[in-house]
């Protein structure tokens, strides 16, 4: 009797075990998939026809990072580049911050702009012609950190962004088209 126990048991811990084992890798696969997180940058309007712009310019910024997923992110402190035609023209330091699930947060920083670098490319003043007034830049950044996922597996993970950013000096105007990803080790 105390065997035919045992060998029940042991289907119904084998049966759970294989249910369990299931539902969490369905779970993995579906639910708790890595999705990438929407980026977006809004820079402060500065006058760039201005006869008095010094070499090098702090213009005010906000990031927009939207965390579809059902982890958090904890990123640490970074630096992105912007760049005109391959050429580092300005940095963009950003703090340490947390990225709650599926929310979204504003990251206040500035981006110091070297305008000297920008004005001496041979590339610059040909662009802004032809471009009826606009120049565009590049902007690269990469988030090291964790996700956080049911606030016990912690996972290191980059979430790289690059941004296309177009400046129309008339207007005064700045556009920008982001896309970024997220990526797990």
């Amino acid at each position: 009797m105390a065997k035919r126990g045992l060998k029940i048991c042991l289907i119904v811990s084998t049966l759970f075990l294989i249910i369990v084992s299931i539902v969490t890798i369905t779970l993995i696969f579906t639910v708790f998939k890595p999705k990438d997180p929407t980026i977006g940058v809004n820079f402060a309007h500065f006058n760039f026809l201005s006869p008095n712009m010094p070499m090098n310019v702090t213009l005010g910024m906000i990031i927009t990072i939207m965390n579809p997923n059902y982890g958090s992110f904890k990123y640490q402190n970074c630096t992105g580049y912007i760049t005109y035609n391959d050429t580092i023209v300005g940095n963009v330091p950003i703090e340490s911050q947390f990225v709650p699930s599926r929310s979204e947060i504003n990251v206040n920083t500035s981006a110091n702009f070297m305008v000297g670098k920008l004005i001496q490319n041979p590339n610059f003043w040909s662009d802004i012609i032809k471009n009826k007034m606009r120049f565009n830049l590049t902007s690269t950044t990469e988030l090291p950190g964790k996700a956080i996922v049911l606030k016990y597996i912690k996972l290191k993970a980059i979430a790289s962004c690059s941004c296309d950013i177009s400046v129309n000096i008339t207007s005064n105007g700045v556009e920008s088209n982001c896309i970024s990803r997220i990526k797990l080790f």
